[in-house]
């Protein structure tokens, strides 16, 4: 584990991570589909304004600007040739905001998916995978981050090329996945055999969760099922988005998570056993703001109840979870209103 995310986790129940990106990004003038990966050079100062934004919210835990900065994805941008420059400097602008701080602040280098599909469910091999991922966290150490964050991964082949990467990297590393409404990620996988895959494959992760997508009372499932699975020394990573998205006049996402819902959030995962809790898309400064407060303010409950979770968040759908099978969403939009 990064001696500075230890040292956090030792002084502080709960560890706030950072919010989004490229939510940030667009209100900056990011237009939609292009790279924001190549602000990191072209307007650096605007990144930085990102993360302060952040820290100055609470954030201990900030990820770098780097999460498409892998070789398959900057190739739909022209900016293949540029990997080590964009992920050195995405690495850089964290590290200073992190520098100017007045408390200690993690700088951990996103690494999300190729995009590709590997195989046996398609063309793109397990090495070429962890050659594009070995590239991008050698920029990213090259820059100074504390440890590589691994995140929305959806598949075992994809996941496992990741981890070897940065490991032969020399990076410590933090792990998640996205669970949608089925309760399991894209290709299948449920949030406590996640958990299981990285102790039976000896990894040695210095946290496993979920992030991403479709709201918070479905990431709320997916750690109630990781803390299932969990043992004594696993920390438990929450960072769901901020509410449902809906695409506005400006073909840009929205979403519906107020401040309110968002510190409710926190603290259930506080609750269900997260120790690292952040926001993932649609979730800005005030959002970590009211987040951070609530955690200091209420006292750490019991694990909740899926009426808790329904109560405060809204429906979680179609959940595997063993302690709650699934029910009809007619019961539960009676038992939300009793």
């Amino acid at each position: 584990m990064s001696d500075k995310l230890k040292s956090l986790l030792k002084k502080r129940e709960v560890v706030l991570a950072d919010g989004a990106m490229g939510t940030s990004l667009f209100a900056l003038g990011l237009a939609n589909g292009a790279a924001g990966e190549l602000w990191n050079l072209d307007h650096a100062e605007r990144i930085a304004a990102v993360h302060r934004g952040f820290v100055d919210a609470g954030s201990d835990i900030i990820l770098t600007n780097s999460f498409g900065g892998n070789r398959c994805r900057l190739a739909f941008h022209d900016a293949v040739e540029r990997v080590e420059e964009i992920n050195t400097a995405a690495a850089r602008i964290a590290c200073d905001v992190a520098s100017g701080a007045d408390r200690l602040v993690v700088v951990a280098g996103s690494m999300g998916p190729t995009g590709e599909v590997l195989e046996p469910h398609g063309s793109f091999s397990q090495a070429e995978a962890k050659s594009a991922f070995a590239e991008q966290a050698t920029a990213l150490k090259d820059g100074g981050v504390d440890l590589a964050w691994i995140e929305t991964m959806f598949s075992e082949e994809e996941l496992t090329a990741a981890v070897e990467a940065v490991e032969a990297v020399g990076l410590p590393y933090v792990l998640t996945m996205t669970f949608d409404s089925s309760g399991r990620t894209m290709m299948g996988i449920k949030p406590s055999d996640a958990l299981l895959l990285a102790k039976r494959k000896n990894w040695r992760p210095s946290a496993f969760g979920a992030n991403c997508g479709i709201g918070p009372a479905q990431l709320l499932d997916s750690v109630m099922g990781l803390a299932g699975a969990a043992g004594p020394s696993d920390i438990i990573v929450a960072k769901g988005n901020c509410g449902v998205p809906s695409i506005g006049a400006d073909m840009l996402p929205h979403y519906d998570g107020t401040p309110e819902i968002m510190a409710d959030y926190a603290c259930l995962a506080r609750d269900a056993g997260a120790r690292i809790i952040g926001g993932c898309c649609g979730t800005t400064p005030g959002h970590i703001e009211a987040m951070r407060n609530a955690l200091v303010e209420r006292p750490k409950g019991a694990m909740p109840s899926y009426h808790d979770v329904e109560r405060c968040l809204g429906p979680v759908r179609n959940t595997i979870n063993p302690e709650r099978p699934a029910r009809p969403e007619r019961e539960r939009r009676r038992r939300r209103a009793s």
